[in-house]
């Protein structure tokens, strides 16, 4: 349940003298139990959305939290303080009016930012004016957009034609992953892929290469898919299964026979000059 926010004021409320004293004490008890700690839920947060700091670890015998903004007790960074018994809550310098602090020390950002990142300290202040601090991080991401895929050819022929695949994206921080067919591409000796993976390179370009390309861009917080890229592969008959023309295969064929010939006359000649020159009786 939300709790109401007392409206903010310039005048200083008689508790918020305990808050103070604290703050500017320079004496500070170690805590007897665990320690204080603060996490970020969800630890990696998409810019728009909302994220809550949870407090694991509270001490008992409370009588006053406040909530700053960096990674320690400032007074002029108070985002708000929340006085119990009774309840009283008052908003700081920094309040924007998107926090909410709860009864157990949480605090909620609603719509954050990418100037909402950074460090968040809470202040516990115990009935006996003891304080402890812990200190939770927050990280905005801002939500990626959808790539487009570039190329330099969409319809090749097979064996004759590279081709390169573009990524096109203007978001930076973000790993980039490739699709045939709409699954994962799995990468032949014949693919290439550049060292931000941007960029496809598939040379020679057969036909099994033909189908469906995209790209996907993801950070810690969104993904976003380009839309399909169809790759059409032509097959060329006057080439052979290897990619080799006729001509080159019939030249392969007499060179083979030219080497079987030369091998032949040499065993003949072996031969001969074994016997002396004389044939079978």
């Amino acid at each position: 349940m939300e709790l109401p926010t007392a409206p903010a004021g310039k005048g200083c409320v008689p508790w918020q003298g305990l808050l103070l004293a604290v703050l500017l004490s320079t004496f500070w008890n170690p805590p007897t139990t665990a320690q204080l700690t603060i996490e970020s839920m969800p630890t990696n947060v998409a810019e728009g959305k909302d994220v809550i700091f949870l407090v694991r670890n509270l001490p008992g015998n409370l009588a006053a939290y406040g909530w700053y903004k960096g990674d320690k007790v400032d007074h002029h960074q108070q985002i708000a303080s929340y006085k119990i018994g009774p309840v009283e809550i008052t908003p700081g310098p920094v309040y924007s009016g998107r926090e909410t602090i709860y009864s157990n020390g949480s605090l909620l950002f609603r719509n954050v930012t990418q100037e909402d990142t950074g460090y968040y300290t809470l202040q516990v202040i115990n009935t006996s004016y003891q304080g402890e601090v812990g200190t939770g991080q927050l990280r905005v991401y801002q939500p990626v957009a959808q790539p487009s895929i570039q190329a330099s050819n969409t319809t090749v022929t097979e064996h004759q034609d590279p081709v390169v695949l573009t990524c096109l994206t203007n978001d930076t921080g973000i790993s980039i992953q490739w699709f045939f067919n709409n699954q994962s591409l799995q990468l032949t000796e014949r693919m290439k892929l550049s060292q931000d993976n941007s960029t496809l390179t598939i040379d020679p370009i057969r036909r099994e290469d033909a189908g469906d390309y995209q790209c996907e861009v993801s950070n810690l917080v969104s993904a976003s898919k380009s839309d399909l890229l169809r790759l059409d592969v032509k097959y060329d008959p006057t080439l052979g299964s290897s990619g080799l023309s006729a001509g080159a295969i019939g030249g392969i064929v007499i060179g083979v026979l030219a080497g079987v010939a030369l091998i032949a006359a040499l065993v003949y000649f072996l031969y001969i000059r074994k016997t002396g020159g004389s044939g079978p009786l």
